[in-house]
């Protein structure tokens, strides 16, 4: 998959990681992933996804402080967590919101399929252990758009390894990018209030 990476992933993370701010940080990076991939849906279908996105995304942090501690790099804990979105849209027919092809979905399993297997996580169940215990809301599914699907939003061709595309327009091959020494968390994406990507 490919993804971006800059500064803000990096206070990100360190919020996430940290015990103080991670809960107000966690709150602020599911608002902005459900507004973000809301607007790639459909307008009439926004609403309705909106919960279960807020739920869904709410457990996917909890999967990318667990994906740092078992050592994976941060775009590759980042990459887990989109990889697990995409199982989600896919077995909801939500097509249109999806940032890889249908077809590339096994693949992208593959590479990470022991951190999956490890905690339940699979296509048809994308949350595993990391589901709450009162689940996540329901969403109507659009199915039919599996029937002849267009993934108008997916960019194709990058499911044999994590790339990062740096705030200098360089693209690096294995999210391999180094960390900056000093990163403040309220830089994080949602938290200084500027419009970021996920």
């Amino acid at each position: 998959m490919k993804i971006r990476q800059n500064i803000r992933h990096w206070a990100a993370k360190k919020a996430l990681t940290t015990p103080v701010v991670r809960d107000v940080a966690n709150d602020k990076l599911v608002d902005l992933h459900t507004s973000i991939f809301l607007n790639t849906a459909d307008e009439d279908r926004r609403e309705e996804r909106r919960d279960h996105l807020d739920g869904f995304f709410d457990a996917t942090m909890d999967a990318y402080v667990a994906a740092l501690q078992a050592g994976f790099s941060e775009a590759e804990a980042r990459e887990i967590t989109h990889i697990q979105a995409n199982f989600d849209f896919f077995n909801h027919g939500w097509t249109e919101m999806m940032e890889i092809p249908g077809d590339e979905l096994e693949e992208h399993y593959r590479r990470y399929e022991e951190f999956f297997d490890e905690h339940g996580i699979t296509i048809d169940d994308p949350l595993g252990e990391f589901r709450p215990v009162e689940g996540v809301a329901e969403a109507p599914a659009t199915s039919e758009k599996l029937q002849t699907p267009e993934y108008e939003n997916a960019i194709a061709g990058f499911a044999d390894d994590v790339y990062v595309e740096t705030d200098a327009g360089e693209t690096v091959v294995g999210g391999d990018t180094e960390e900056p020494d000093e990163v403040d968390p309220a830089t994080a994406p949602g938290l200084d209030e500027d419009e970021a990507s996920a």
